[in-house]
């Protein structure tokens, strides 16, 4: 059994899996080696590269107390902006963050980043652990907004507003924001009052069809993973989350905290990211 977490937070259990805002910008891993020149891939670590993968409503700023604990610990991050328009595109998009990593990665999803890691990591050698941070991990013909109302709890829907952004190819896009006003009580409750206010000011939009498109593939289930399951998450039902943890056998703790759980307590979701580094660091 591992040691407990320990964080602010009350809440706080190890179950045993069925099978196994600050500053926006990411630090990167050493230059690619001149043995690579084309490549230019990031250095091998001897600790794995974590990569942050955000969801709807945030940005890679809601990783930074999680980036600088890990910093701290050592490890090469990336946070990549997800464009957040649409599955697949978004899914190729961090597959080619993960391609230009040499070396094991311990990919980590929050929200609707969740279904991005378990597209992005399908066929990724590279990729050795999943980590869900309240997240979506669907299985294949499954969307996050279907997940979210599979059990009752989620109020995100009253809390958006939708508004509309031109398509490459013309015509209109529909996307969702948090109504700023709501946007602490929904997605940051107990984030300082301040912090919530430049969370919603700087949130990402997510197209609609992007939480409205199904999965195709579900790297979970050949990869271990561990996830976090949000005691007052607003967005996804604690019961979903919950659920998607049992089924995907992940190793999983609890933490009373809102979906925004990177930026109210940092301290949880970093020890679960390390206990995972720490598997692939053993050969687990």
């Amino acid at each position: 059994m591992n040691s407990p977490i320990p964080r602010r937070a009350v809440t706080a259990s190890l179950l045993a899996g069925a099978a196994a805002l600050g500053t926006a910008g990411a630090t990167l891993a050493a230059p690619a080696s001149t043995a690579e020149p084309s490549a230019e891939r990031h250095r091998p670590s001897a600790r794995p590269t974590v990569v942050l993968v955000h969801g709807a409503f945030a940005d890679a700023s809601s990783w930074s107390g999680v980036i600088e604990r890990l910093q701290h610990e050592g490890h090469p991050v990336l946070a990549p902006a997800l464009p957040l328009r649409g599955l697949a595109s978004d899914a190729a998009y961090i597959r080619s963050v993960l391609d230009s990593v040499a070396g094991p990665v311990v990919l980590v999803g929050h929200s609707y980043g969740g279904s991005v890691i378990s597209a992005a990591a399908n066929g990724a050698a590279r990729v050795k652990a999943l980590v869900y941070i309240a997240a979506f991990v669907p299985e294949v013909g499954e969307s996050a907004l279907a997940l979210t109302d599979k059990y009752p709890g989620s109020t995100l829907a009253q809390a958006t507003s939708s508004q509309h952004y031109p398509l490459p190819g013309g015509g209109q896009g529909e996307e969702l924001v948090i109504r700023k006003e709501l946007f602490r009580k929904q997605f940051a409750a107990g984030v300082p009052v301040r912090t919530a206010q430049v969370m919603a000011a700087g949130q990402r939009p997510i197209a609609l069809a992007a939480l409205q498109e199904k999965a195709t593939v579900a790297a979970w289930k050949k990869i271990p993973s561990w996830y976090l399951v949000a005691g007052e998450d607003l967005n996804i039902p604690p019961a979903a989350e919950r659920w998607m943890a049992r089924r995907a056998g992940a190793r999983t703790v609890e933490v009373r905290a809102p979906h925004a759980v990177s930026v109210s307590d940092p301290d949880p979701v970093t020890e679960l990211i390390l206990r995972a580094t720490r598997s692939v660091r053993a050969g687990r």
